[in-house]
């Protein structure tokens, strides 16, 4: 005789940039849809350059240079938008020196560690996954722009890392791409007071109540971490 079919548990899961999003609404300019254009393309060529690097490989700056370029011209494609090639050549100048300065930096040859998910109450999950991790206890995410004093919409997608890494210490590391040269930070974000985290989660739980998708947990397999919040 079979054994009973176990119910299934279903949540809402969104995306740690979701929840920010949702916290911190604003339009979105041209500019802004070109600047993230220039982001995505600085982290996909970072991301390459470090997978690469630690895995004994060296690549040159120009071959970092051209995956940066293709991403970049693919996401105004993606976008519509065309920007005058003069403007083009300045921010792939940029990229280059963020290469060059996260070349240097102590991220260089970290890898990006698997989404993990927040479960809240059983009910909501949060995908949360930042730009890189030792492997110990350390968790990076990145910027290339100037990010002191820490943007809230910032200090929130941090604290929902922390709010998955919680043996981990945290770090923003920002490669400020409109500085010349471009300036490398790393700073230590400070661990959360019991109080940030459950004003984190119930930002997130409400979040993912209402703009969630409905999964099923057990057919998830990213790491759970979770979490009960009071009545």
């Amino acid at each position: 005789m079979s054994g009973a079919i176990q119910p299934m548990t279903t949540v809402r899961t969104v995306a740690a940039h979701e929840v920010v999003r949702a916290a911190y609404p604003r339009p979105v300019t041209e500019k802004d849809e070109v600047g993230m254009a220039v982001g995505k393309a600085i982290d996909g060529a970072l991301s390459q350059y470090s997978h690469e690097f630690a895995r004994g490989r060296h690549p040159t700056r120009a071959a970092m240079q051209k995956i940066a370029a293709d991403i970049l011209d693919e996401e105004l494609r993606d976008a519509g938008l065309e920007i005058p090639p003069e403007e083009r050549d300045a921010h792939l100048l940029a990229v280059s020196g963020v290469l060059q300065a996260f070349r240097a930096s102590e991220v260089m040859g970290l890898s990006r560690p698997k989404s993990r998910l927040i479960l809240i109450n059983g009910q909501v999950g949060v995908y949360a996954q930042p730009d890189y991790w030792d492997g110990r206890g350390r968790i990076y995410e990145m910027k290339s722009y100037h990010a002191a004093p820490i943007p809230p919409d910032v200090l929130l997608q941090v604290r929902l890392f922390q709010c998955a890494f919680p043996r981990h210490r945290a770090y923003l590391a920002w490669f400020d791409r409109h500085a010349r040269p471009v300036s490398t930070t790393i700073q230590e974000v400070p661990p959360m007071a019991p109080t940030e985290i459950e004003a984190t989660l119930r930002i997130a739980f409400a979040t993912g109540l209402s703009k969630g998708t409905d999964k099923v947990l057990e057919y998830i397999d990213s790491p759970l971490i979770p979490y009960a919040l009071p009545d």
